[in-house]
């Protein structure tokens, strides 16, 4: 069963950079298709990138293309999102998620999540 945990979210300003992890504290063998979404208040949840269960292939938005990297960790279903000159519309509660397919958008594609991490981002 995949537990996964998100961490390092935090506040910075505008320009700034952060990296949010996300782990897997339960015992399962299988290595998932991984992802990112993020929901700000009163928005819906929002696909941010995903990333191949072979770590190869890799899938963004628009809107964080350039800006946001995807990478896997050594640890079973670890993965990373790097992301640069953030912007106060990056605000928001991110989560991790586990998956089977790849690339895909949707959140309903995916079947465990994290409780999330909130990353706030000043002007």
């Amino acid at each position: 069963q995949v537990q996964l945990v998100e961490s390092g979210g935090g506040s910075v300003q505008a320009g700034g950079s952060l990296t949010l992890s996300c782990a897997d504290s339960g015992r399962s063998a299988t290595r998932y298709v991984m992802a990112w979404f993020r929901q700000a208040p009163g928005m819906e949840r929002e696909f941010v990138g995903a990333i191949s269960d072979s770590g190869i292939r890799t899938y963004y938005a628009e809107s964080v293309k350039g800006r946001f990297t995807i990478s896997r960790g050594n640890a079973l279903n670890t993965v990373f999102l790097q992301m640069n000159n953030l912007k106060p519309e990056d605000t928001a509660v991110y989560y991790c998620a586990a998956g089977t397919i790849f690339p895909v958008r949707g959140s309903d594609m995916y079947n465990d999540w994290g409780p999330g991490t909130q990353v706030t981002v000043s002007s």
